[in-house]
């Protein structure tokens, strides 16, 4: 038997009026998700637990099968393992976003933060600009290292943790308020934006009409993590395919091996077929006996606030993964466990992470039944199935019966 977890980061939302009061994934075309249901097993599960903040930090720790109040270090010291950082155990690793923030004639605390991601600019581009802030900033016990499109890294050498707010959280909205307290990390931010705003690079995105990256944001903050082996937890070996340093840093804690898949950006055009072919091609001759996929574009377009896209995005999951790699495995006589899911919601009205329960599909290919339901939050909810802890879910699907 083998066990794949089909992650659709952000895909669980809220019924939208534009949608005749359904949701992104009620709405969208899944006949992949739709003829899985009438065989599985769905229903509602809490991922974030009470007191913790709705990220995907907690929420994809949880599907993996660890506590996230046990195991929960910080954000960005998970990502600084996927990047190589060799920290020390009285470092903090602080998430550092390239973000487009207003470039209006005003103090920088009275700027507006348009877009956490700048456009979900490029690794390659992205280089380029931490290169120029790094020349400028890195002194001292201040080291910044590159990670993939906007998401990098930023050590504190015999750190401390401080409270920061997640660009993603206060879109639209204006800074001030939501900037570091510590003078050095604020100051930091605001000599990125001298270091950026008129950078070569920045000048040509804003003639080709892309937001610049024009900004450093610090957020994340936390220690060296500490996770238990999943091999060691569950017996199963394992691969993470993910473009997203967060998912491959946890993977590396959790001594999961990391698929490259060329083409994974993390956005709406991610190379979903190569991520699918990836998982076959471990499970079915790899020797491996679990697989994680997980997609980000649903979460991004979520925080873009586009309802078309997001659909898109949910449609392309279906379309590309779960359809293809249902029958691959098929046709090679695997009998595999497949958990569909997102992490959190990251609802449209709200453009940022919230933490409600979200729906799961429980599939076994070894398994006759027979139910008339689709996979979306209504009906899961419907269903009565309701599982309060997160991270039982992993054994859920390992044992499932």
């Amino acid at each position: 038997m083998k066990y794949v977890v089909v992650l659709g980061d952000g895909m669980a939302d809220e019924p939208l009026h534009e949608l005749g009061d359904r949701t992104p994934l009620s709405y969208a075309d899944t006949p992949a998700l739709d003829r899985l249901a009438r065989k599985s097993e769905i229903g509602m599960v809490k991922t974030v637990p009470e007191g913790m903040a709705p990220g995907s930090d907690t929420a994809n720790l949880s599907v993996l099968g660890y506590d996230p109040k046990r195991y929960y270090s910080g954000r960005s010291p998970l990502e600084a393992l996927s990047i190589g950082v060799p920290m020390k155990e009285t470092d903090v690793a602080f998430r550092c976003n390239l973000v487009t923030i207003s470039e209006d004639d005003v103090p920088f605390s009275q700027k507006i933060i348009i877009d956490h991601s700048s456009g979900e600019i490029s690794t390659q581009d992205a280089a380029v600009l931490l290169d120029a802030v790094k020349e400028k900033l890195e002194q001292g016990p201040w080291h910044f290292y590159a990670g993939t499109s906007y998401r990098h890294c930023l050590i504190e050498e015999n750190g401390k943790v401080r409270e920061l707010t997640a660009p993603h959280d206060v879109l639209g909205q204006v800074i001030g308020a939501y900037l570091p307290g510590d003078d050095v990390l604020r100051g930091m931010m605001e000599k990125s934006y001298e270091i950026l705003k008129d950078h070569p690079l920045n000048l040509e995105r804003k003639k080709k009409g892309l937001h610049p990256a024009n900004c450093c944001w610090f957020w994340g903050a936390g220690t060296k993590p500490a996770l238990d082996a999943f091999f060691d937890k569950y017996q199963k070996k394992g691969m993470m395919i993910s473009a997203v340093d967060l998912l491959k840093g946890i993977a590396v804690g959790a001594g999961m091996d990391v698929a490259y898949v060329e083409g994974a950006n993390g956005g709406l055009d991610t190379n979903y077929a190569g991520k699918m072919q990836a998982a076959y091609d471990a499970l079915a001759a790899g020797g491996y006996d679990f697989a994680y996929i997980h997609v980000e574009a649903p979460d991004e377009m979520g925080h873009q606030g586009s309802v078309e896209k997001k659909i898109r995005a949910i449609q392309n999951l279906d379309h590309y993964i779960i359809g293809p790699l249902c029958e691959k495995l098929k046709a090679a006589h695997v009998d595999f466990r497949m958990l569909v899911m997102p992490d959190h919601p990251t609802p449209i009205r709200l453009r940022t992470h919230t933490a409600t329960e979200v729906p799961y599909l429980l599939y076994d290919s070894t398994k006759e039944e027979n139910h008339d339901w689709r996979y979306n939050e209504a009906e899961a909810i419907l269903s009565g199935n309701y599982t309060a802890c997160g991270y039982e879910m992993m054994k859920r699907l390992l044992e499932y019966r």
